[in-house]
């Protein structure tokens, strides 16, 4: 029996326009891109991935009662997630976020919460019916959801990987009390240390301050094309990148976190075995367009890393 996930986060429809590049303030471009409606948010994302990678994946979330929220719900369970949990706001909308996607792949994204903002302990004590083996959670929740999440976990007993995904520059991560993994990309990791991990003192600086703020096990920085950055309080590592041709990195750091946990969970605690797992499926995430649409299958992760080598 594989790992059960506990994902705790957010359900979005996200408005995805590919463009040249972003405009300037005041600028209006008239660009020969795309755009369209798809499903999305880090909850979301992180729930698919795990449960396309073999994990048992159980969400913890809030959609609005609305088309956009049917959709979602529909495709959670197409693809396997249990979405009991997955309460219909009707006070809220299905949370909305606007990703801009330029042509090198990388993107800005602006999220409106709409029924995300709702969850609430309530949901959390709700999805702790379900007895998960390990939990992952993101901050594009309140964070008296998150703050909540982490006191229950640490009662309990269950390891909790946070994903800094949504991080506020207000977000106070000492009030997280326990954490297995936490996890924050490059411009997360700047908003909440000040230190952007440009070099590998700067991911140790980073790391180090990180630490510093709450207990932890072990800080996974997530470095995009540069790979991953692992600190455990005393030694640092650098987990190698796959090298792929990027299309759209939304939902990259989504997959990896989701590819972490439940390698994680399944090596028995082995750290590099999950970041390298993470790397492959962050790197798979990249060649395709969209959010769910775009995240890998285990048989996929397990080929990809068969045939190719970390740089």
């Amino acid at each position: 029996m594989d790992a059960r996930i506990l994902v705790t986060g957010s359900s979005n429809i996200d408005f995805v326009l590919k463009t040249s590049y972003v405009p300037a303030a005041g600028e209006t471009l008239v660009t020969d891109g795309s755009y369209g409606f798809v499903p999305g948010g880090k909850g979301a994302n992180a729930a698919v991935a795990a449960a396309k990678l073999g994990g048992q994946s159980i969400l913890c979330s809030r959609v609005g009662d609305d088309a956009y929220g049917d959709r979602l719900l529909q495709i959670l369970s197409e693809n396997g997630v249990d979405r009991r949990f997955v309460r219909v706001d009707e006070t809220e909308q299905t949370g909305l976020a606007a990703v801009m996607v330029e042509k090198d792949g990388s993107n800005r994204i602006i999220v409106y919460s709409g029924a995300n903002r709702n969850i609430g302990e309530s949901d959390i004590e709700n999805a702790m019916r379900s007895y998960p083996d390990i939990i992952m959670a993101n901050l594009e929740i309140s964070s008296m959801a998150v703050e909540f999440l982490s006191r229950y976990a640490q009662a309990k007993g269950y390891p909790l990987v946070l994903d800094c995904g949504g991080v506020s520059r207000s977000f106070d991560l000492s009030r997280i009390k326990k954490a297995e993994i936490i996890s924050p990309n490059e411009n997360e990791t700047q908003i909440l240390t000040g230190i952007h991990p440009n070099s590998l003192d700067d991911c140790l600086k980073a790391c180090m301050a990180l630490y510093s703020m709450t207990e932890v096990k072990y800080i996974v920085l997530k470095l995009g094309a540069r790979g991953s950055f692992i600190y455990d309080g005393k030694y640092c590592d650098i987990c190698g990148p796959y090298e792929v041709e990027a299309v759209d990195s939304t939902a990259a750091g989504d997959a990896f976190t989701a590819a972490l946990t439940l390698e994680y969970y399944r090596s028995g605690g082995d750290i590099h075995a999950a970041c390298r797992y993470g790397n492959a499926a962050g790197a798979l995430t990249v060649t395709k367009p969209g959010a769910l649409t775009s995240l890998p299958s285990k048989d996929e992760v397990e080929l990809f890393m068969e045939t190719h080598s970390q740089t």
